[in-house]
């Protein structure tokens, strides 16, 4: 069974950090580009980073300078290093095949909150 499942969510403070994960089973990820998504209560779901089969990445004007992605192929594993984190960033974040039709996940909660 092809299966992508996010962990590393969860209660941080505003300025703190978090590394998510997106574990990879039934499927070789190195060719594909894959991504990071994130939605918050009653916004639409939004680009977080995407990053190539050859290391190439973009990421979303609200993570900038402050998110990292990165992948191993090898582990079949995407990260997500989310460093600053603001109030703003509370959401529920899923990884996927980028520009390539699949389901979403659960996904992983994450909460900035004092």
């Amino acid at each position: 069974q092809v299966q992508l499942v996010e962990s590393g969510g969860g209660l941080v403070q505003p300025g703190g950090s978090l590394r998510l994960s997106c574990a990879a089973s039934g499927m070789l990820i190195g060719i594909y580009e894959m991504g990071w998504h994130r939605q918050a209560p009653g916004k639409e779901r939004e680009l977080v980073a995407t990053i190539t089969t050859d290391g190439r990445i973009n990421y979303g004007d609200a993570v900038k300078g402050r998110f990292t992605i990165s992948r191993d192929n090898a582990k079949r594993t995407v990260y997500l290093q989310m460093n600053s984190l603001k109030p703003e960033d509370t959401a529920v974040y899923y990884c996927n095949l980028v520009k390539v039709y699949r389901h979403w996940g659960q996904g992983t909660q994450v909460t900035v909150s004092s």
